[in-house]
């Protein structure tokens, strides 16, 4: 069965994937239950244990992370990096092929990135495991990059390996995926590339995933956009002429048509889903993780 869903361009380094036929929840998904609780699944496998604890817009998320996370995305040999596929196109195509993805009905983003403020992968690079801790603030966030699996010292034999892809600039990007309630980023794959590219002094460059909006959704939006810009043209042709009139009604259209352009490519939030059986069922495996890690 084809399992490709219409792309639609979104620059040089990205596109638009618009997925149907999987309605939901998508094999790798977050879960939620009362009193702050979060649980990331794939599949059956929970991935990771957290919870919320703060007021307001000061939260810390505590977590606890699994050895079960499975890579959407096939092993890379060195010939395939070598091979100067198109890397977003072909992580958009395993990510509709593998049952482990977290694709779901809707519009999704995916575009080359190579560039991150500072700190992004030093100070907020989660690299402790099992467990961490997250601090999520309203209007700034987190902001970091999570880890799925534990990482591997700079000086495994594979990461060697993906260090010498580094070096000659053949190393395949770091595949992210941009969850918006932890206002930071998942490794689905790519985790001893990312400590490659680190150990040899460079950034990674990564693909992003991200929801973006459904049509609906942003024509909804666009359609009240554009009655609120008709009143405030209304309200300034009523004022007096005066000389700065003309450049005010210019700076309200560009304004206006750089809105609506990117209205279909904002982010979409990162959807959960209810925990089945509610917080008994993410209490059971979080008494055994700290069980298993008294440090907890």
């Amino acid at each position: 069965m084809d399992t490709r869903g219409h792309r639609e361009p979104l620059s040089e380094d990205g596109l638009v994937l618009t997925v149907t036929g999987r309605p939901g929840p998508s094999p790798l998904r977050f879960e939620t239950a009362d009193g702050g609780r979060r649980l990331l699944r794939q599949s059956e496998r929970p991935l990771f244990l957290g919870r919320l604890d703060g007021d307001g817009c000061c939260h810390d998320l505590a977590l606890h992370r699994f050895d079960s996370y499975r890579s959407p995305v096939p092993p890379l040999s060195a010939t395939r990096q070598r091979s100067g596929v198109n890397w977003v196109h072909q992580y958009a195509r395993w990510l509709e092929e593998s049952p482990e993805s977290p694709l779901h009905d809707g519009r999704w983003s995916l575009i080359r990135r190579d560039r991150f403020a500072p700190g992004i992968w030093t100070t907020d690079f989660v690299q402790e495991w099992p467990n961490g801790s997250l601090e999520l603030y309203c209007g700034g966030g987190w902001h970091g990059i999570l880890p799925l699996r534990r990482l591997s010292p700079p000086d495994a034999p594979r990461v060697k390996a993906y260090r010498k892809h580094a070096r000659e600039g053949t190393l395949a990007p770091v595949l992210l995926w941009w969850v918006t309630f932890l206002d930071g980023w998942l490794i689905l794959d790519g985790h001893d590339r990312a400590v490659a590219a680190l150990a040899e002094g460079t950034q990674p460059v990564c693909v992003e995933l991200r929801r973006v909006p459904d049509e609906p959704d942003w024509r909804r939006t666009a359609d009240e956009i554009t009655e609120a810009h008709g009143q405030r043209l209304e309200r300034l042709a009523a004022r007096p002429a005066h000389p700065g009139l003309a450049h005010q009604r210019a700076t309200l259209d560009r304004a206006f048509g750089d809105t609506l352009s990117a209205l279909p490519y904002d982010d979409a939030p990162t959807p959960t889903w209810p925990l089945p059986g509610g917080a008994p069922a993410w209490d059971d495996p979080a008494a055994r993780a700290v069980f298993e890690c008294p440090r907890d």
